[in-house]
């Protein structure tokens, strides 16, 4: 890359990285806070899924505004959406305020995400182009390691206190990027851009997805974020009611599982797959999620509890990129619907997970985890099954490798 290319990657690091470090930083606090105001699972669920679901239905608009308009505004407005929903959060108690401010920070990842990746593909040869998009997202990957820890250590200060913090850290990203960001292309190169929108709607999108050769695998991406952010949002809330874990415990469990998850994808998962193959590796880390969850079923401590979800966490930093070279090799000139897709069964999964986890646990807390068991083991099931028929398909257009 050049200097001008590495000045304005380092600018978009630093905006992933304060976006998504400040949301990790009311994580490990966002239990104890829940119970100050008298809510539980369901109200950890819902977080969680408001945000998912107002990212889900406002990207396809939010990605037809950045071509429309420009990345440098729709990164700015993006931004501006997750301050303002930080501020909202640490400004009121009121549960409806709370989930309102999820929305307000939906819409604005909704604006954000897509507007830096197509600002990467943008100052960026193809070849270049993995690369790009490889820092942004470890930048992401570093936001989310170091955040928790943050909001840990803030803690000691004040429930709340962290709530303030992340909105200060977010709002001093919208004024870097007024002030140090540039537009990535011209006016014009925008509106010839715009001509080539996708207007397909996304019922439309999805139907056609059933006929295609890798709906088996947006399954699986759909279950398991499913169970992921099932887990996810309500661990915090588990280990606290079952262990009396504290928040710096609670900041420490995601910060292990963040920096297992950063490792994982940069050493292991290549290895893994030249090896072995995607499919092997596919079967073989359903089955150590499930049996994650099923352990989880007879923690007796935090310590152990802790283990289970280093287990978990590692699993799932394999499953999700294996899923994503898998599908990729067998869209073949689809890429984009393909990619599109995955995506979207990511963030139904995101948004139907922590929802039933949530109300489930306010039953019986140990529930979430018996679905996400029961979920894995379908798949692996479906999996097995898949694979298959697709080595008895001799007119498949691309086979998964080592099946």
């Amino acid at each position: 890359m050049t200097t001008e290319q590495r000045k304005k990657m380092i600018i978009l690091m630093i905006n992933m990285f304060i976006a998504i470090g400040s949301f990790g930083i009311i994580i490990p606090i966002l239990p104890a806070y829940l119970k100050s105001i008298n809510q539980g699972g369901t109200a950890a669920g819902l977080m969680i899924a408001i945000f998912a679901g107002a990212q889900l239905i406002f990207s396809p608009i939010a990605g037809k505004w950045t071509d429309q308009y420009g990345r440098r505004i729709m990164i700015i407005y993006g931004l501006s959406g997750l301050t303002l929903s930080m501020f909202v959060f640490y400004a009121f108690d009121n549960i409806w305020w709370l989930y309102a401010s999820r929305v307000i920070g939906g819409v604005g990842a909704a604006f954000l995400i897509p507007a830096i990746f197509a600002y990467v593909a943008d100052i960026t040869s193809f070849e270049q182009r993995a690369k790009g998009n490889s820092l942004v997202s470890a930048a992401m990957s570093l936001g989310i390691v170091i955040g928790p820890g943050i909001g840990g250590f803030l803690a000691d200060f004040g429930l709340k206190v962290p709530f303030l913090v992340s909105a200060l850290v977010s709002l001093l990203a919208v004024l870097f990027s007024v002030l140090v960001l540039k537009e990535s292309e011209t006016k014009q190169g925008s509106a010839e851009k715009a001509i080539h929108i996708d207007n397909e709607s996304m019922v439309k999108k999805m139907v056609r997805s059933v006929k295609m050769p890798f709906f088996i695998p947006l399954i699986i991406t759909l279950v398991m974020s499913f169970g992921l952010m099932a887990y996810e949002s309500v661990v915090g809330l588990f280990v606290d009611d079952l262990y009396g874990a504290t928040p710096q415990e609670i900041a420490l469990m995601f910060t292990s599982t963040g920096i297992v998850s950063v490792i994982v994808q940069l050493f292991v998962v290549d290895r893994l797959v030249n090896r072995y193959g995607e499919g092997t590796v596919l079967n073989i880390f359903l089955g150590v999620a499930a049996l994650g969850f099923l352990l989880s079923l007879f923690a007796t401590s935090y310590a152990f509890f802790f283990g289970i979800s280093l287990l978990i966490f590692l699993s799932t930093s394999i499953l999700r990129p294996v899923l994503n070279t898998l599908i990729s090799k067998m869209a073949g000139n689809e890429q984009g619907f393909a990619m599109g897709m995955n995506n979207a069964y990511m963030s139904i999964g995101n948004v139907l997970g922590p929802t039933l986890a949530g109300l489930l646990y306010d039953i019986q807390i140990s529930s979430p985890f018996i679905l996400g068991l029961i979920l894995l083991v379908i798949t692996l099931a479906i999996a097995f099954v898949w694979q298959k028929r697709v080595l008895q398909q001799n007119n498949m257009r691309v086979k998964p490798e080592k099946v």
